[in-house]
């Protein structure tokens, strides 16, 4: 039986979104909307006050306009999906550009809103987005890339460690690939477990394969 999941607004009260956009109406429509939803929000009109700001905290939401003055922010895209925190990124344009929001899915947006915003919908995406902890991306060389939110909270070798497992292999087989032993390997394991709130390996592997 699935379990009904409800959410409420208090929810937000500790999650920022981040909204990055040239124009200052649409920054500010967009904020008064994500606070009538209990989120913080912070915007910035062009990306290298974001990527200055990200230096002081993670969002947990952002909102990234395809175009800002005039440049494609594909690249800034790809800078942020390859931090691997599992943040959500969703890209707003305009209805007209189809083949931009066809780029912006490839590149790992969490999802494209087009204007006029629908915000009952905007709103309802994002909560989705919120409710998965973990996004495991489609296989790449035999591998399933892994991105988590809060994962600047693991050291690199538990990120390594929870790459290893969540490819299939064993403590053993990992500790051969790491050069550390396996005894090392399920320490580590244990302590990204710990972390991602996960009580025990298939628990872990249920987040992850779940999500």
């Amino acid at each position: 039986m699935n379990e009904q999941v409800y959410y409420h607004s208090y929810h937000n009260r500790d999650r920022l979104v981040h909204i990055i956009d040239d124009d200052a109406a649409t920054c500010e429509a967009l904020s008064v909307l994500f606070r009538l939803e209990g989120f913080q929000t912070e915007f910035s009109l062009d990306p290298a006050n974001f990527f200055y700001a990200l230096d002081k905290r993670l969002p947990d939401v952002i909102v990234l306009s395809l175009k800002v003055n005039g440049q494609s922010m594909l690249d800034a895209l790809r800078r942020l999906k390859s931090m691997r925190t599992g943040t959500p990124v969703f890209m707003t344009t305009g209805e007209d550009d189809v083949e931009g929001a066809v780029q912006a899915m490839k590149h790992g947006a969490t999802d494209v809103i087009t204007k006029p915003f629908d915000t009952e919908r905007f709103v309802r995406s994002v909560r989705d987005a919120l409710r998965r902890d973990v996004h495991v991306g489609a296989v790449q060389g035999g591998r399933r890339p892994v991105e988590i939110r809060g994962f600047n909270q693991l050291t690199p070798r538990e990120r390594e460690v929870l790459q290893l497992v969540t490819n299939g292999q064993s403590n053993k087989e990992a500790g051969r690939d790491l050069g550390i032993s396996p005894r090392t390997v399920e320490v580590h394991r244990a302590r990204v477990m710990e972390k991602l709130g996960a009580r025990n390996t298939a628990d872990l592997m249920r987040i992850i394969l779940t999500s």
